[in-house]
């Protein structure tokens, strides 16, 4: 028998197995019980959905599939291997220390998820012992929890869709992008035994000899092509994170060899790709840690908003936002206060995050129920509107949002902020990555502004610069407007060419390492312009906005953007386009005048001028784009400066359109 010494009597399971199961579970459990061996040394616990109203056979009907010894779980049983463990009816239940605890079901409570609260205390008591296994049921519980579990280390396996009579659970798990292996019920176990038996000699000759390591050679060249595909370097993430993560990927291709793993990685898209999410995926949900969350709303929410007149922008900054979650959840916390305060404010909130396809389901904003377990009654009624069995946040809570992609290793930070929230993101950096984002955070903050950040994270080296609001949940403001001057350049991982954008890494000297000519440029602007402004770079991507400009910005739905064309108001669109080719291309200042847009319930006449700004290594110029009212303008450009939208022939605009896809193709080259 595979067993491990460890609590009660002597022995621990080599690995604890959750099984969530609901409509059409129970032919699913009789099948996998049917093939599993009763000497693997694993226990399994049996979480289901269960009618309060009935008393359970389940111990009865599995007892005719198997010979593993089965128990109707009772507060404070102790696990142990080559046995099976059922909830009993009207209880939730977790796992901690070993031991099963019982408590009553909420009455109360709209859509108790009991797979998921005990899935996550399975991840959080068991680390990477922990296996989660979704059968036939209905709705998604459990999709949550084995996020959790994946992120412990952990293995999650889901019944093949087609062989659940109610494929409802397996395809919301699916749809977190964790779920390890896809098997009808009958295939489970046979890949759990041969996982456990791996486990189990892994951990025997552990005991006899160190494993020998990985080769730095072969994790460079890893590093080499995460970085090639997706623009990341992940040497500057922990190396244990790193590790455990590649080497659960080598587990689960039955590699023994890291060289003939780094050759499929190079041929195996596929492979590539799940190592990239692997190496990416967190849990966010909805007002993680409420306490937390509460603290937000009562010491510091209200105090920004009085800060901030009626006519500037509060801008907040989620770093790491994922799927979203965070940002909206803040932002439904400002809304609230302004509506307690009786005030109006202008809200900017930026979220960002490296992995693509978590900023489009961000973007689109629709949830399952389950995923808004946390949000109460009275938010899912006055900010999402029901789609189906799902919810879409409500439009007016979405156009205050700008998703975007941006790396907080590598590119300029937002500046002018309010508020910087990034939770449990830092913990998977090494030190001086670390070091590197709190400093460009202290840089973005105005003085008096908020950093929220995880429960196990703190301002490390720069506790000086910032005082403590909230010491237990990790929220500090900034104590004062100075430049740091500490040199926070990153080193490249080994055998990386220098990019143009790393290049500019290196060139920084200071908090604002993606380059110490444009953070003077930045500084220079600022007490130059009046008028509201952005600043682009040479791919016409936005970087800045300064002087209230983020009125003229209109997010749209669909696949997020930077391309300042996409985030402009539609009535901008083809003059900027126009400007910005003219600037480019001339390396002169381009204005136009005249041009109309939307301004509360009327209209506003501006002037919209468009400068090219040279900026150390970089092949084409930054963009500095400014925007004036007509009313409070000086004398207006020669007349050959101006533009009439109104009387732009189809022809004119057509042809414009065609320059400004071909410099758009030019300076994405």
């Amino acid at each position: 028998m595979a067993t491990v010494s460890g609590i009660g009597n002597g022995v621990r399971p080599t690995a604890i197995v959750g099984i969530g199961a609901s409509a059409g579970g129970l032919e699913a459990l009789e099948t996998f019980f049917d093939h599993m061996p009763t000497d693997s040394g694993t226990a399994f616990v049996v979480v289901q959905h269960l009618s309060p109203d009935f008393k359970s056979l389940m111990d009865e009907l599995l007892s005719r599939h198997t010979r593993l010894a089965i128990h109707r779980v009772t507060d404070g049983m102790l696990v142990e291997p080559n046995s099976i463990y059922l909830i009993p009816p009207k209880k939730e239940m977790i796992i901690s220390g070993g031991r099963l605890l019982l408590t009553d079901k909420d009455p109360t409570q709209a859509l108790p998820l009991p797979i998921d609260v005990f899935f996550r205390s399975l991840a959080q008591d068991a680390g990477h012992r922990a296996i989660g296994v979704i059968l036939s049921g209905t709705g998604s519980d459990g999709s949550r929890g084995i996020r959790a579990i994946h992120e412990a280390g952990g293995l999650v396996f889901v019944q093949s869709p087609e062989t659940a009579k109610f494929d409802g659970m397996p395809k919301s798990a699916l749809d977190t992008g964790v779920v390890d292996y896809v098997l009808p019920p009958e295939s489970i176990p046979a890949a759990i035994v041969r996982h456990v038996a791996r486990g189990d000699r892994a951990e025997a000759e552990s005991e006899l000899l160190p494993l020998p390591a990985v080769s730095e050679q072969g994790i460079n060249a890893i590093f080499r092509i995460l970085r090639d595909e997706y623009g990341i370097d992940f040497s500057h993430y922990k190396q244990s994170t790193v590790m455990r993560r590649v080497e659960r990927r080598l587990q689960l291709n039955r590699s023994i060899d890291l060289e003939d793993y780094v050759a499929r990685l190079r041929d195996d898209s596929a492979e590539l790709n799940a190592l990239y999410k692997d190496l990416l995926i967190g849990v966010t949900e909805f007002f993680r840690d409420a306490e937390a969350f509460q603290s937000l709303d009562r010491e510091v929410i209200p105090g920004l908003l009085e800060r901030v007149s009626p006519h500037d922008e509060l801008r907040v900054w989620v770093a790491g936002c994922g799927t979203g979650e965070e940002a909206y959840s803040i932002a439904i916390l400002l809304d609230e206060a302004m509506a307690r305060m009786g005030v109006s404010r202008n809200i900017k909130i930026f979220a960002t995050d490296v992995h693509r396809a978590s900023l489009d389901f961000a973007s689109a904003g629709v949830y399952d129920r389950e995923s808004l377990a946390k949000v109460s009654p009275e938010r899912l009624e006055r900010y999402f509107v029901a789609r189906g069995d799902q919810f879409q946040v409500s439009q007016e809570l979405r156009k205050t949002i700008v998703f975007a992609p941006h790396n907080v290793l590598k590119d300029a930070p937002f500046t002018k902020l309010d508020l910087i929230s990034c939770r449990n993101l830092l913990i998977y950096f090494q030190p001086l990555a670390q070091k590197k984002v709190l400093s460009l955070f202290h840089f973005g903050l105005k003085a008096g502004g908020v950093m929220f950040l995880g429960p196990s994270e703190s301002p490390g080296e720069l506790s000086e610069e910032f005082q403590q609001i909230d010491a237990h949940w990790k929220i500090f403001r900034k104590r004062r407007d100075i430049r740091l001057p500490a040199d926070l350049r990153l080193p490249l991982s080994p055998g990386s060419p220098p990019t143009r954008a790393t290049a500019a890494l290196g060139a920084g000297h200071g908090p604002g390492a993606p380059d110490a000519d444009l953070l003077r440029a930045y500084d220079a602007m600022l007490e130059r312009f009046v008028p509201p402004g952005l600043l682009l770079n040479p791919r016409r991507q936005l970087v800045h906005t300064f002087g209230g400009a983020g009125r003229f910005l209109s997010p749209r739905d669909g696949r997020t953007t930077t391309d300042v064309l996409d985030l402009v108001q539609k009535e901008l669109k083809l003059v900027l386009a126009g400007a910005i080719q003219r600037a480019v291309k001339d390396l002169a200042t381009v204005t136009y005048s005249g041009v109309r847009v939307r301004a509360g319930n009327g209209e506003e006449e501006l002037s919209v001028q468009v400068t090219p700004l040279a900026v150390r290594d970089a092949a084409a110029p930054y963009l500095l784009v400014t925007f004036e009212s007509s009313a409070a303008r000086r004398p207006a450009p020669p007349p050959d400066e101006q533009i009439d939208l109104q009387r732009m022939s189809g022809e004119q605009m057509r042809s414009l359109e065609d320059e400004l896809r071909y410099t758009k193709e030019n300076l994405h080259a």
